[in-house]
């Protein structure tokens, strides 16, 4: 596919990002003048029903959530040639190209970053869906520093609970995932809560809590190893705050936050860093 190319009604413009599977493109529907965004299947993937599914549980999730935090979906398109998915059209870069990029001003803007990857999360939460694939990569930042959870794809009822290994294909992310989900026992708010304490680690430090030289090492970590303290990363990091993340990676899920409005609580009431950060720059993008 190129710029001035259609699928179905929809007209393409620019490919904002293109994955394994689908592609993201600046689009425009038949009729509309303000342009948005589809996430469009791969022509190769087309038929594949793994794939559609995922897609429809995407479009499924997002269309139940409003939040001013969280990536507006639109509608669902199984019929096309190629299954597409409509949704809000937001300018910026995730939070990990933002990282790799700008580190200095990931930090200068880290309160309100936080706070917003929090009530998204809450948003989420609130209406019983488990994200299970939450990191930096699944939120957009724009120039006013304005967050948006992206990526529904694996969400999964709270009621249902997860296996993760049990499939031929794993879901979520490695860097991110918590040892529940590792075990493939059953998922819930506090997985996420996991996810985002690693979220939040790799922010403040530049660096996931965990690596590894192959996947079983990094997996085996999550299982074993304790979490290193954000202050020996950044020594202007809060004790509070260093110390809730800490909590958020428990091993186990009992010793975790309970639920996002424990975590949001806390960030209330805290700031990140202990003084104000002199950086390069004010604007993340």
């Amino acid at each position: 596919m190129s710029a001035k190319d259609y699928i179905g009604p929809f007209q393409l413009f620019r490919m904002i990002r293109s994955g394994a599977t689908a592609q993201i493109w600046e689009a425009r529907l038949k009729g509309e003048e303000n342009r948005s965004a589809i996430k469009v299947l791969k022509y190769k993937e087309r038929k594949n029903r793994a794939e559609i599914e995922a897609l429809k549980q995407e479009g499924l999730v997002g269309k139940s959530l409003k939040h001013p935090n969280v990536i507006e979906i639109y509608e669902f398109y199984p019929e096309l040639d190629q299954p597409l998915l409509h949704m809000e059209l937001y300018p910026g870069k995730n939070l990990k190209q933002l990282l790799q990029a700008n580190h200095d001003a990931v930090k200068k803007h880290m309160d309100k970053i936080v706070r917003q990857c929090c009530e998204s999360l809450l948003h989420l939460h609130s209406h019983q869906w488990v994200h299970c694939d939450i990191k930096p990569d699944n939120y957009l930042i724009n120039e006013k520093v304005k967050v948006k959870l992206i990526d529904f794809s694996i969400a999964k009822p709270f009621k249902q609970g997860l296996k993760l290994f049990g499939s031929k294909k794993i879901q979520g992310t490695r860097s991110y995932m918590a040892p529940e989900q590792i075990r493939s026992k059953k998922v819930d708010a506090r997985t996420d809560i996991y996810g985002l304490g690693c979220t939040l680690h790799e922010l403040v430090a530049g660096r996931t809590p965990f690596t590894g030289a192959s996947s079983d090492q990094l997996l085996q970590k999550h299982l074993k190893s304790p979490p290193p303290s954000l202050q020996s990363a950044d020594k202007r990091v809060r004790k509070d705050f260093a110390e809730l993340v800490l909590k958020m990676l428990a091993k186990d899920p009992k010793e975790r936050p309970q639920s996002m409005e424990e975590v949001c609580k806390a960030v209330s009431k805290s700031r990140v860093f202990q003084a104000t950060l002199k950086t390069k720059t004010d604007k993340p993008g």
